[in-house]
């Protein structure tokens, strides 16, 4: 039986976006508009959908959650030996996907990706729950097939009574950060009549580290 959803639409009027007026760095607006769903409590703001894409040509997409956004990037955390860090491992490029339904919202976000430092994803992987420092040792390696949840079970039980509460749990060494450096960045607002503001930055080819600088343009919707 198909589903036909073709009758089905909505018509966003809750804001909109001006070339003229959005702020010289992308990060600026991308900051205020996070903050922004978090004051409108949309859940979760700071999920996004991470595509990557390996050597297979096949892309894949999936929830991350942010967890830093620096002066050239974002931060996520995640198994290294998972798919998505084999595609990255292979293919050192990705874009991610905010979506604010409530907000009539949504980014995009693209660039190059690589591990951040060691010690900073131990700092992080400390501050975790504790429960939730167990469960990335049960995740290993994670997106491996696994003969049943009870094994699954069975391993995390094992591994509270060897590292029970107020226990400190060892950061993985196939655990950590990457961080997206970004190249260019989409700001979209819908409007009525499918007539959406999109409004994109990309960073100049010829910028240095010490002072990168932006252009934006706006698509047509």
């Amino acid at each position: 039986m198909n589903m036909d959803f073709t009758d089905q639409r909505l018509s966003y009027e809750k804001g909109s976006l001006d070339q003229q007026s959005v702020p010289a760095s992308p990060f600026e607006l991308l900051k205020g508009w996070i903050g922004e769903a978090t004051e409108q409590q949309v859940q979760e703001p700071y999920a996004m959908s991470l595509a990557t894409c390996g050597a297979d040509n096949k892309p894949s997409v999936r929830i991350v959650l942010l967890r830093e956004v620096t002066e050239t990037g974002i931060v996520f955390y995640t198994n290294y030996e998972s798919a998505k860090g084999q595609d990255i491992a292979e293919n050192p490029n990705a874009e991610v996907l905010f979506f604010w339904h409530e907000l009539e919202r949504q980014i995009r976000i693209s660039g190059s990706i690589a591990k951040i430092d060691a010690d900073k994803s131990a700092a992080y992987f400390q501050k975790r729950p504790h429960d939730s420092q167990v469960g990335a040792w049960v995740s290993q390696p994670q997106s491996g097939e696994v003969a049943n949840r009870e094994v699954m079970e069975k391993t995390f039980n094992q591994l509270q009574t060897e590292f029970p509460e107020n226990t400190a749990v060892p950061t993985p060494e196939f655990w950590g950060g990457y961080e997206i450096t970004v190249n260019e960045i989409e700001f979209w607002q819908g409007r009525a009549n499918r007539m959406h503001d999109r409004i994109v930055y990309s960073r100049d080819c010829d910028s240095s580290e010490s002072a990168v600088s932006w252009h934006t343009k706006r698509l047509l919707p």
